[in-house]
């Protein structure tokens, strides 16, 4: 009878593991997730009891003390020690605190590209107590000056390359009374004053923590402002508390201090600045910063610098497959970990294929947003994995969005209706004192938008991500489109995204931004495409119309097209739709070559002001 029950749990022993896997083929990497949110949970409440009480310059000052003289920064072939940028900061914030258009707590607007400076800035205002705005370079006129206003700042510190576009609004600067520094050593234009001069003559001495003991964790950190696919750019509010946060980004995916980070996102979006930087800050790792994201010298600077973590967003995966194929040494580099969000399924498989087992680290996350995910599973296509414990610490659901009426669906009682399991839904993340939802600086009207009340009960409050999603049966989370990127024609939703994928499979198409434009005397959106073609292709509009038609149903196919050289992005590489949206498909207001599906002829062909008066007109039928 002993060695009968003996064999029993001997046999379950052997068939557990085996059952795990069949049954819960996630179960040890979500216990794994688990031990990582509670280690991040436990640092980050220690770091709140401390006092003084500890921000992100914090830990910046405690690597510097730790190893002075390794590599923080690498940038065009000149190297700058943690000491170093510790020493430059110290100097810049006492030029400017001796600056008298400046005082300490003021909020700054730093206004430069991907270069050292900005870094040493940052980490001096921060040494200030100084909130700062950090604005977009590509911006201009009307733009800037908005986005100036968004945050009420009192000082501007301009990169000397972008001279031009501060001369452009220095009128409007000057009447606001607004000190405009210019990081050069001599500077002619009356009313901007050159400032490296004085960062060089300045003292080196440590600043006072004394001079930021105003800040709580309440307090402005950052505005980064929103992309601006349309409209004016919104300036999102980033807390102390929500950067502290943030410092665990990179650590929680395996990043250490023996990694060598590749810098070339923008550092005035989320991405650069709050993963790449604040991130390297508490892994003390090294930085190789690049200006900007170039594809042709993407792993080229790898193997230099020995890069073993790279980032990504947007279409930056999608560039690097698209690099022709000339090298054999792909898969000669020291790469093993890409964080990034935005890259689609196809390409994530193209990019392991092409460049080796790296390790790719997909997750979601917005700006001003409260809730995240980590594809901590590695499945590809997911944005992240629903985690009971994930769940209980940030609540969120996903609710039935009626694209149409762009609006949530709400049931007889006034709620929010839930989506099942394998719908597509609204995400939602209920803010609370874990999950704060700060807002848009300035504007009310946006911050208020983006609150969604009586969700799952009356008198609740969440966050109106503004983002489709499904959760599969395997409880994976997967991105599916934008609010006000998904049209409805015929009756039927058309997810943007899908459509776009389809188009670029073909292969003289080399990018696709789908969009609905609207058509008198017909409901909803109907499809549009602004392409361009591969380098050395030809459009072919019979190819065009066979390719839609075998693979997109008749109501998801783009009825007109628009050829264009370049696809118009914003600064992290999202597509832009607005202007798009505007023109619609009227050859009076578009010069780019223009054409309309027709099933007769079984093609695209051109589209003619005889055929877009037809259609306004209502004598012809879509």
């Amino acid at each position: 009878m002993e060695m009968y029950l003996l064999s029993i749990i001997l046999a379950s022993i052997l068939i557990i593991p085996f059952a795990l896997k069949t049954f819960c083929p996630y179960l040890w990497v979500d216990i794994l997730y688990c031990k990582d949110l509670l280690r991040i949970l436990v640092k980050f409440v220690s770091r709140r009891r401390r006092r003084p009480l500890f921000f992100v310059l914090d830990r910046f000052l405690e690597q510097t003390a730790a190893h002075p003289d390794k590599l923080f920064i690498v940038f065009e072939n000149e190297g700058y020690s943690y000491k170093y940028t510790d020493t430059r900061s110290n100097k810049t914030a006492n030029a400017l605190q001796s600056h008298p258009g400046y005082k300490v707590g003021d909020t700054v607007a730093l206004f430069m590209g991907n270069e050292p400076a900005f870094m040493f800035t940052w980490l001096a205002l921060a040494k200030l107590g100084s909130p700062v705005a950090l604005l977009n370079h590509n911006i201009r006129n009307k733009s800037l000056l908005h986005c100036f206003n968004c945050c009420r700042a009192k000082v501007l510190i301009a990169a000397p390359e972008l001279k031009e576009a501060v001369e452009d609004v220095l009128p409007t600067l000057t009447e606001q009374g607004v000190a405009v520094l210019l990081m050069t050593k001599h500077c002619d234009t009356p009313g901007i004053e050159s400032f490296s001069d004085k960062v060089d003559e300045a003292s080196d001495s440590p600043l006072p923590q004394s001079l930021r003991s105003h800040i709580t964790f309440k307090s402005p950190a950052v505005y980064i402002y929103t992309s601006g696919t349309t409209g004016l750019p919104k300036a999102a509010v980033v807390s102390q508390n929500r950067l502290l946060t943030a410092l665990a980004v990179l650590s929680s995916n395996g990043v250490t201090a023996s990694d060598v980070i590749y810098l070339n996102l923008p550092l005035y979006h989320t991405a650069g600045f709050i993963i790449g930087f604040i991130g390297s800050i508490e892994t003390g790792s090294t930085i190789i910063l690049k200006r900007k994201f170039s594809a042709s010298q993407f792993w080229d600077d790898c193997r230099k610098n020995s890069v073993t973590v790279v980032q990504y967003i947007g279409e930056v995966m999608r560039y690097l497959c698209s690099t022709p194929r000339v090298k054999e040494n792909d898969k000669d580099h020291k790469v093993r970990l890409a964080i990034g969000n935005g890259v689609r399924a196809e390409i994530w498989r193209e990019f392991l294929n092409r460049f080796g087992n790296i390790q790719v680290k997909e997750f979601y996350a917005s700006t001003e947003g409260n809730v995240g995910f980590v594809n901590y599973a590695g499945k590809v296509g997911a944005i992240g994995r629903v985690n009971i414990l994930h769940q209980a610490l940030f609540p969120y659901t996903l609710i039935k969005y009626n694209t149409e009426r762009d609006e949530p669906v709400r049931g007889a009682n006034g709620l929010c209706v839930e989506s099942s399991k394998g719908e597509t839904g609204l995400l939602v993340s209920k803010i609370t004192d874990i999950a704060p939802f700060v807002g848009y600086a300035q504007n009310e009207e946006q911050t208020e938008r983006k609150r969604i009340r009586n969700v799952l009960k009356m008198g609740d409050l969440y966050f109106n991500s503004g983002d489709l999603m499904r959760i599969d049966h395997d409880n994976f989370i997967y991105f599916q489109d934008r609010v006000g990127d998904t049209f409805r024609w015929k009756g039927e939703n058309v997810a943007t995204t899908e459509v776009s994928d389809i188009l670029t499979i073909n292969d003289c198409l080399k990018e696709a931004n789908v969009y609905g434009v609207q058509v008198p005397g017909h409901e909803g959106r109907i499809g549009m495409a602004a392409i361009t073609v591969n380098e050395g292709a030809q459009f072919d509009g019979s190819k065009i119309y066979n390719h839609v038609v075998n693979y997109l149903p008749s109501y998801a196919r783009p009825r007109f097209i628009r050829i264009q050289n370049a696809v118009e992005v914003t600064g992290t590489f999202k597509q832009m739709k607005g202007k798009l949206v505007e023109d619609s498909f009227d050859p009076g207001r578009i010069q780019d070559p223009l054409y309309i599906l027709d099933d007769h002829e079984k093609s695209y062909i051109q589209l003619t002001a005889e055929v877009y008066r037809s259609i306004i007109s209502g004598n012809i039928k879509l």
